[in-house]
């Protein structure tokens, strides 16, 4: 009878530590959204974004980014956020790639984009300068989470040939510092969770 209790017990145990594990999340797949920018001003309505983030044997993540129906043979710029829409908060480049004839392009970035990805200044020091844009010191930081996905235009004037950012606005988001306006974000989901929280 002993016996019995004891496996009875063992496999309850099993089950809770089943369970558990059924709900971690080790990848995901979510659809970018038009930037608030694009909205504003009534570009990409044919345009789709889609992520593809998986989660490899050494514990980091593949990312794989794809647009379709998007402006031909145009560059973009993928940036891991801290809030979808502008300020944004802090923000690091991860890659850039160009569409095909086609409209369609796709990318893919590998790194820690999971509930752990953060960014943090423990203090101010001085910054390498090779762009005229660049601080020339970092302002000091406690830990921040970046959980928000977003493109940006390669170019003011890429995005103007799109019908997007027509007063020609120009955003640090590349390698330059010389973007377009925001294409598309993960506005879609809630500022201070965004979809990369979900991969633990």
């Amino acid at each position: 009878m002993r016996k019995l209790s004891i496996i009875a017990v063992l496999s309850l145990l099993a089950l809770a530590l089943a369970a558990t594990a059924a709900l971690a999340t080790d990848s995901t797949s979510f659809r970018m959204v038009r930037s608030q920018a694009a909205v504003n001003d009534g570009c990409l309505g044919d345009a789709r974004a889609h992520v593809d983030v998986t989660t490899t044997a050494t514990d980091q993540q593949i990312m794989d980014v794809t647009l379709a129906n998007a402006p031909k043979n145009t560059e973009f710029e993928l940036f891991i956020t801290q809030q979808a829409n502008a300020p944004f908060g802090v923000s690091w480049y991860q890659a850039d790639f160009d569409t095909n004839d086609n409209g369609f392009g796709e990318v893919r970035a590998r790194g820690i984009f999971s509930e752990e990805l953060f960014a943090v200044a423990p203090g101010s020091v001085k910054a390498p300068q090779v762009d005229d844009a660049d601080a020339d010191t970092n302002p000091a930081f406690d830990p921040v989470h970046t959980y928000h996905v977003g493109l940006w235009f390669g170019s003011p004037a890429e995005a103007a040939a799109a019908g997007c950012g027509r007063d020609n606005v120009v955003t640090p988001f590349d390698g330059d510092h010389s973007a377009g306006i925001q294409a598309f974000s993960t506005r879609n989901f809630t500022p201070r969770h965004g979809p990369l929280r979900s991969i633990e």
